[in-house]
């Protein structure tokens, strides 16, 4: 997810990538790429005189996915790189046959998740410099960007690089929070909920109630569920209310086409609209082994940080990601981190006798039009406007250790 000075490319399950400036990525590709395992483990000579042919003959992203007498592989594995050789094929790729661009004419800015070591950052670096002959490289981290994308939001006063990110996607959300630009990696936590067990645990819910749906399409149902009705709502006793009590009014259709037999299927969608997203507050409803809150966790990440920006923190918390969209999230997430703020403060006046009077903490979550791509988009407004200087630097840098290691 990611941006760059003209061309622009960001690492992770899926690349995203495209032109600096822009709102959106041009091109949305599955980091996979899928190669040609012609000869056997033990047969050397045949694998030497074939090495020449199969580093040509492979394929990424969509293509890979579809190719099923190639073994397909995943270089990348949480947003770190696994495999190098592969990397460098299938960067080799995205930037000829998707960006069509000369890499020796552009500067490249990367993403990389927030506890990335320095080796994986120096790997990168060799192979844009010397593979790829770029003049400027920046790698970015990713929350570091999300932050800067939230500047389009009319909440945000002050443009600060200072917040707690929750970052969202399909199979992880990470709750990360940075002073000044600087990731404090330390206090960073994951929550094992994202956008694919709110679809599994839709699927769970339709299976339990809905008869009509072709067994072969219910992941793929309950994905469309998701994401064209599903919402946060704020209490759910009262939502549950709202739907015994005017079912008309709330519970949706859903139309679907039968891939075997090409006939329509309809299907009711009633408490499955704000019973999935409901796991992020609710985790044990899917998760047993999970079972606090994300509101919690975010609360408890701004704590494990120095005091002196813990205030900062609570009042910047930007979400990023997919599964960060849908309606109402970011209120409901504000009003619980507030409840548990509010209910911390008393507490202490309590204890004190009444002679200490905390003063209040603003508790402000960050929602705004560019989420869906917020690392992406922080990585193109970046890299169009303010870090040129900071990519020559990082250039002669990088030759300087060159030379010393040389």
């Amino acid at each position: 997810c990611a941006g760059s000075m003209d061309s622009c490319l960001g690492l992770l399950h899926y690349t995203k990538l495209g032109y600096a400036g822009n709102t959106e990525p041009q091109f949305i590709v599955p980091s996979c790429i899928a190669i040609k395992e012609s000869a056997k483990v033990g047969d050397q000579a045949q694998r030497r005189m074939m090495k020449g042919v199969d580093d040509l003959d492979f394929y990424i992203g969509d293509e890979a996915v579809d190719k099923p007498t190639y073994s397909t592989k995943w270089p990348i594995r949480h947003g770190i790189v696994e495999d190098w050789d592969l990397m460098e094929r299938f960067m080799e790729q995205i930037i000829f046959k998707y960006l069509r661009a000369e890499p020796e004419d552009h500067y490249f800015l990367l993403t990389e998740p927030p506890l990335n070591t320095p080796e994986n950052r120096e790997y990168t670096a060799e192979i844009m410099f010397e593979s790829f002959n770029v003049p400027g490289l920046y790698i970015a981290v990713q929350a570091v960007l999300a932050l800067a994308a939230s500047w389009t939001s009319r909440q945000v006063g002050e443009r600060t690089l200072t917040g707690t990110v929750i970052d969202s996607g399909d199979g992880v959300t990470h709750v990360i929070p940075v002073a000044e630009g600087y990731v404090i990696g330390s206090c960073i936590k994951h929550i094992p909920i994202a956008g694919r067990d709110i679809t599994y645990f839709t699927q769970q819910l339709l299976r339990e109630r809905e008869v009509g749906i072709p067994p072969e399409q219910s992941l793929e149902t309950a994905k469309a569920v998701k994401e064209r009705f599903s919402y946060v709502c704020p209490d759910l006793v009262k939502e549950f209310n709202k739907y015994d009590t005017d079912g008309s009014k709330w519970i949706k259709q859903y139309t679907g086409i039968n891939a075997i037999s090409k006939k329509e299927f309809t299907i009711d969608v009633g408490y499955e609209r704000f019973l999935g997203p409901e796991i992020f507050f609710h985790p044990e409803f899917a998760n047993p082994d999970f079972t606090q809150p994300i509101s919690e966790v975010v609360d408890e990440v701004i704590q494990n940080c120095p005091i002196d920006v813990r205030r900062p923190l609570y009042k910047n918390i930007v979400l990023s990601g997919g599964s960060t969209m849908f309606r109402d999230f970011g209120r409901r997430l504000q009003r619980d981190l507030k409840r548990t703020v509010d209910a911390r403060l008393k507490m202490s006046e309590e204890l004190s006798g009444g002679k200490l009077k905390p003063k209040p903490i603003d508790v402000q979550v960050i929602t705004h039009h560019m989420q869906r791509y917020a690392v992406w988009f922080g990585g193109s407004m970046l890299a169009s406007t303010v870090i040129k200087e900071s990519l020559l630097l990082y250039i002669s840098t990088f030759q300087n250790v060159s030379c010393i290691e040389g």
